[in-house]
């Protein structure tokens, strides 16, 4: 009864979601009570809610202070050349945009971060995105699927989980896993493409310069600054883009200019950002600390990857001392905090609310009746292809449970299973980290929705979209290492 529940559960969640009949948020808390209350456990509801509190709570101190480090990052213009490098790769043409994004996605989820990656891709890209009209869930799309792929990585989380559950070293799983890797990021990046010449065809191709005239009849885009108090334009001349500063004494808003803090990554009611990575002037700049700023980011990543202390303190650590150093002014550092607090409320908020859905699913102990249900179903023919069948099992089963259920809960079922069938080890932990792609798409991903939040876009809308090329993705994945003799 509780693995039909389970099931259930989950897909009233998705189908209210997706459906958009309750904002994601109230899905989280709501679906998961009553179905505690439905198998009879209500009356420990609190205990499993408050221990999936405990568990989360690590993750949401991370994403709360990475989003304030990221955002004072972004504030003062560490990743401004970034952003002009990719606009001038990418111009006005939808297909390398989408391109663009999943290899800036991909580079950037080097540093093993789902939740870094996202903030700098959309902080990249957006504007771009938003300024020609193109579909938002094509870029949240390809960047989730692309870090998805780049998530496998040793420090990245599910092939160390693979390797301490089964008791094997991360680097045997995944050197041998690379062509297979690799792979997969040439499918993402066919897949980026694909969906470009899509947005090509319905947007057509201009050129930047051609973007702006547009837009403006006297061939200038207005690009809000954080000031509030002038404009900053961008025109057209033989060598590119250039700026001109101009007053604002009315003090009116144009219907099509951008909010005027750019230090807030979120707009309202449809408001465009523009080209906020492009705005010279904006107040928060410190061009004197770029390369304090730079020296303190990879430092901060270096941390992370050495795992020299917790992610969540380095980012606390991090975040106080980027505040700091960039404004030693306490009402600076105050309106820095408030510029990024909505993104921080609605990130943090998702992850408690997680914390309802993940306390539930665990402490009913639903999610360890499924797993065994799903274990005891494959047919005993299969066991010598116990590889397959762990490839095939990883890409619904890490979407609908997090990593740490399915490494340390279901893989090792799995791992003794191929041992009685005289498939190694090894083979299992490579198998097992095929459906990473869609992984990271999963409702009970935090970094996922610091994707959508920044992104502007509906989970269920990009879930809708995301889903059946992340498991492509895998599959390709998981086909390639197959057929490399590496599963």
């Amino acid at each position: 009864m509780l693995t039909i529940l389970g099931f259930v559960m989950i897909a009233t969640f998705l189908v209210l979601i997706m459906m958009k009949k309750m904002s994601p948020i109230a899905a989280l808390v709501l679906i998961p009570a009553l179905f505690c209350v439905f198998v009879g456990k209500g009356a420990h509801l609190g205990d499993y809610v408050l221990e999936g509190i405990g568990n989360l709570a690590p993750t949401a101190a991370m994403l709360m202070f990475a989003i304030v480090y990221f955002g004072v990052m972004i504030d003062v213009g560490l990743f401004d050349p970034i952003v002009r490098g990719i606009l001038r790769f990418c111009k006005a043409d939808p297909v390398r945009i989408v391109v663009g994004t999943a290899v800036l996605a991909a580079i950037v989820s080097l540093d093993g971060d789902g939740s870094t990656t996202f903030m700098i891709t959309v902080s990249a890209m957006y504007p771009l995105y938003k300024r020609l009209k193109m579909s938002l869930v094509v870029m949240t799309g390809v960047a989730a699927t692309a870090n998805g792929v780049m998530n496998t990585l040793p420090w990245g989380g599910p092939t160390a989980r693979a390797a301490t559950a089964l008791k094997v070293d991360a680097s045997d799983i995944f050197v041998p896993m690379i062509p297979a890797l690799a792979m997969g990021l040439v499918a993402v990046f066919l897949l980026a493409y694909a969906l470009g010449l899509r947005e090509r065809k319905r947007l057509g191709i201009l050129s930047l310069d051609e973007v702006l005239e547009k837009e403006t009849a006297g061939e200038t885009v207005l690009v809000g600054t954080a000031g509030g108090d002038g404009r900053t334009s961008l025109t057209k001349n033989t060598t590119g883009l250039t700026k001109n500063t101009t007053g604002d004494a009315g003090g009116g808003t144009d219907a099509d200019a951008p909010r005027s803090d750019s230090g807030s990554h979120g707009d309202s009611e449809g408001d465009d950002d523009g080209f906020q990575g492009l705005d010279p002037d904006r107040p928060t700049l410190r061009p004197k600390l770029y390369w304090f700023n730079a020296a303190l980011t990879v430092l901060l990543l270096t941390a992370m990857i050495m795992e020299w202390l917790p992610i969540p303190v380095l980012f606390l650590l991090g975040a106080a001392l980027a505040l700091t150093v960039n404004f030693p002014h306490m009402p600076d550092q105050k309106a820095r905090i408030g510029a990024h607090a909505e993104n921080v409320l609605n990130v943090t908020g998702m992850v408690f609310a997680a914390a309802v859905f993940t306390g539930v699913l665990q402490g009913t102990g639903m999610v360890d009746h499924m797993a065994d249900w799903l274990v005891d179903a494959i047919p005993e023919g299969m066991g010598p292809h116990m590889g397959l069948v762990t490839g095939l099992l990883s890409i619904p089963l890490t979407y609908f449970m997090s990593n740490d259920g399915f490494y340390f809960g279901v893989l090792p079922v799995l791992a003794e299973a191929g041992q009685a069938h005289g498939v190694g080890t090894l083979e299992i932990a490579r198998a097992s980290i095929a459906g990473q792609a869609l992984h990271m798409s999963s409702p009970l991903v935090p970094a996922v929705y610091v994707l959508v939040g920044m992104a502007k876009v509906e989970f269920g809308d990009h879930t809708k979209f995301t889903v059946k090329w992340a498991v492509l993705t895998s599959l390709v994945v998981l086909g390639a290492g197959i057929l490399f003799g590496i599963i």
